[in-house]
């Protein structure tokens, strides 16, 4: 058994969390997973109590305390980044989170495959991503995707008229309840969001949403919306 130490560690209020996954993301030790919903720290080791995750929670769920814990394992950590768990280190105890189902709530996700009237269409929030992202936010499925209707497409490549009439007949035959559009920061993303904006338009609909923007390195740039 470690001997504990006093120093900082980060707390996560579960009342206030609402399992978005942003800290998930933050953290570059990998301490925070999104489980049941709801963003956990799986090992006291694996946080270094610099706070990276704090700044990036949009509930002020998360706070720093000083109180008596387990050392901060550098070894642990990175044998947890490289997939791997050391015999001193607790990462096995996070294995079944890690190995979770996907987040994913129908089939098909593609925008030209979808039928414009769905059942899970049904005050639905929704995840309409470029194609792209998925690739670069490593957070995406538990800290964007997570109970959310997900349609994915490449406003670049693929046919963006057939993209307008199919988005325009899901918000104007269906009770979505949000809308979170996911980007990337190079330009030829910018797309999706034009497509959105354009769909709510022709649809006569105002539905709430966000945009968010990630970097190449799969970090969020931006944010905009609630």
């Amino acid at each position: 058994m470690k001997i504990k130490q006093l120093r900082k560690i980060i707390e996560i209020d579960q009342e206030k969390c609402d399992g978005c996954g942003l800290c998930a993301e933050a953290c570059h030790e990998r301490a925070i997973e999104i489980i049941d919903g709801k963003a956990q720290l799986v090992s006291e080791s694996y946080c270094d109590g610099l706070g990276d995750c704090l700044p990036a929670c949009p509930r002020d769920a998360i706070k720093m305390v000083t109180r008596e814990t387990e050392p901060f394992d550098e070894e642990a950590v990175q044998a947890r980044i490289e997939g791997g768990c050391p015999s001193s280190s607790p990462c096995s105890l996070a294995a079944p989170a890690q190995q979770s189902s996907s987040a994913l709530m129908q089939w098909p996700i593609q925008i030209h495959l979808v039928p414009p009237r769905a059942e899970y269409f049904l005050e639905a929030d929704l995840l309409i991503a470029a194609d792209c992202t998925a690739f670069a936010g490593p957070g995406l499925q538990k800290g964007l995707m997570e109970n959310r209707v997900t349609l994915i497409g490449c406003p670049k490549l693929d046919n963006v008229q057939a993209y307008l009439e199919k988005l325009t007949a899901i918000f104007r035959d269906n009770p979505i309840k949000h809308i979170r559009v996911v980007r990337m920061s190079v330009p030829c993303c910018g797309g999706i969001v034009g497509l959105v904006e354009q769909a709510l338009e022709r649809a006569g609909k105002d539905i709430p949403r966000e945009i968010i923007i990630l970097g190449i390195d799969g970090k969020i740039q931006e944010r905009k919306g609630a």
